[in-house]
């Protein structure tokens, strides 16, 4: 079976020749090659370059055996064409000068236009699609609403989310506005990806582990269903990814998604218990363990496949993105180990992962 079937084989839950892997921030300030670039543009100018941004996309795919490529973008890049302001600080990160915390703020926020707010990150896509069309597969993605509201309101990253609980107790007709707004904005720009060439997305809910079922339930899972749902109608390929998750994940399997992203803190047979029949698993090893001496790395990413046991639709990644500082070295041995480690297993037969 050739590498560019492993992965989208396993995200319709079907038999590989071997468990399929790809990395979060498989494209980035780890590798040598990236940082060149990163030496000589501001980071915005790399998002806003589709040659730039194809380039970092394909670094990966040269350099390691992995999967799937996904494009080199930013989940909070559709908060501009709706009007929210932000730029990256070092050491700071994202940094949104006007939060958005009033019913009023939310009446003037509009809805982007793929095209004309985002064409840059569809040229990106086309110009890798192009490069590697029928090498491995493309990945588009965005930020979930739960998530990209998170930022728009606290102003940037947030340990524990006061000012957005605030407006979602408070102000419930409000923060029903932000999230339709943000899901009329998505839904085009995952589908035009699409069009432009992806062969697959995920929604990254990055800060939803915040949240009890109760408010998962009632504040987010409507508005994510919604994105899933119209993604299920155009048969689009979609994984489902959040941190911090596993008392949601059942939630979050209803919610929606061919696939659910799972981190490490949870065992990967019990996540794929709590996600329920029919949904294909995607993870789930410490970010971390890459930074480990290799015996340790290998012995944690035998521990994820032993679980999986060959099982069809689980595909290998991290719990979240690969960590500044992580060798590249170790990135290639755990891509290479994947693949020669599930090789040998049975990958007909649902594991006691079930």
């Amino acid at each position: 079976m050739s590498r560019s079937e492993r992965f989208l084989r396993a995200c319709r839950g079907e038999a590989a020749d071997c468990t399929p892997v790809w990395f979060m921030r498989q494209a980035g300030r780890y590798m040598k090659a990236y940082q060149e670039i990163r030496a000589r543009y501001p980071l915005m100018e790399m998002f806003r370059t589709p040659g730039l941004a194809a380039e970092i996309t394909l670094q990966p795919v040269r350099a390691f055996s992995i999967d799937a490529a996904i494009i080199f973008a930013d989940i909070l890049l559709p908060l501009e064409g709706m009007g929210i302001g932000f730029e990256f600080v070092e050491s700071r990160g994202p940094v949104i000068a006007r939060p958005v915390r009033s019913a009023a703020d939310i009446e003037a926020l509009r809805v982007a236009d793929p095209e004309e707010d985002l064409g840059y990150v569809l040229e990106a896509v086309r110009n890798v699609r192009a490069e590697i069309d029928g090498k491995v597969p493309l990945i588009g993605f965005a930020g979930a609403p739960f998530t990209l509201a998170g930022y728009a309101i606290e102003g940037g990253g947030s340990p524990n989310h006061l000012l957005t609980k605030r407006v979602m107790y408070e102000q419930p007709e409000a923060w029903d506005l932000l999230m339709d707004k943000i899901v009329r904005t998505l839904v085009p720009f995952l589908k035009a990806q699409v069009r432009a060439g992806a062969q697959a997305v995920q929604l990254f809910d990055s800060w939803v582990g915040c949240l009890d079922p109760s408010d998962y339930a009632r504040y987010v899972a409507p508005h994510t269903r919604r994105i899933f749902r119209e993604l299920r109608a155009e048969a689009i390929v979609s994984i489902h990814f959040g941190t911090g998750t596993a008392g949601l994940l059942p939630f979050m399997a209803e919610a929606g998604g061919d696939v659910l992203g799972v981190d490490w803190r949870l065992p990967l047979g019990e996540a794929w218990r709590k996600a329920g029949p029919g949904v294909h698993i995607q993870g789930n090893l410490d970010p971390a363990a890459l930074l480990a001496p290799r015996e340790v790395l290998v012995r944690k990413a035998v521990e994820v496949l032993d679980s999986a046991a060959g099982r069809p639709g689980h595909i290998f990644n991290l719990g979240h993105g690969i960590l500044p500082g992580t060798p590249e070295d170790s990135v290639r041995a755990l891509a290479d180990l994947v693949h020669e480690r599930s090789a040998g297993l049975s990958r007909t037969q649902p594991s006691a992962a079930t």
